[in-house]
């Protein structure tokens, strides 16, 4: 399978608990104004590359807690995503998502869009919602603005509703 990705990120402390590898799809639909991976919007741009390769570079990590899909818009891909997803986690890594998309929005558009429920479901923990200038927050643990939610995806899942993490910290180890 193949994914067009702007780039990886070997050993993050940024973009998630802990050490984590980060998968930047290329493509989004988004477009924030303030966005500070602008560079990820084209769907042609980045390159193309095996999802088992990204996976095997992911897996020489000998620190890494987890990976984090960023973008990009890891949605646009998320067939791809959810394939890298459910293979990391196979070797006991968490998976942590960015996307510019709300949690209800991506289970609504679940219903008809190949692979959004897939990469739902692989998902530990969703950061969800656009990145909007005017709510920028640089104190936020790992968010850009003050819209966006760090949501539990297994609870939100069975229990039917919207589940956040209010601390995240808890979950640095």
């Amino acid at each position: 399978m193949k994914i067009r990705i702007a780039g990886i990120e070997r050993e993050s402390v940024v973009d998630g608990p802990g050490v984590r590898v980060v998968i930047f799809g290329q493509g989004c639909p988004h477009r924030c104004p303030g966005c500070h991976n602008e560079h990820t919007w084209d769907p042609e741009g980045g390159i193309l590359m095996d999802a088992d390769e990204i996976i095997g570079e992911v897996l020489q990590s000998k620190i890494a807690r987890g990976v984090t899909f960023s973008g990009g818009e890891p949605f646009y891909q998320a067939s791809a995503f959810a394939y890298i997803g459910r293979e990391v986690k196979k070797h006991g890594l968490d998976v942590v998502t960015y996307t510019g998309y709300v949690f209800e929005k991506l289970l609504e558009l679940a219903e008809s869009k190949e692979g959004f429920f897939d990469l739902l479901r692989c998902s530990d923990y969703l950061i969800d919602g656009p990145f909007i200038l005017a709510q920028r927050d640089l104190s936020l643990a790992f968010r850009g603005s003050k819209n966006q939610r760090i949501i539990d995806v297994k609870k939100s899942l069975e229990s039917g509703s919207t589940v956040l993490k209010s601390e995240w910290e808890t979950l640095v180890v």
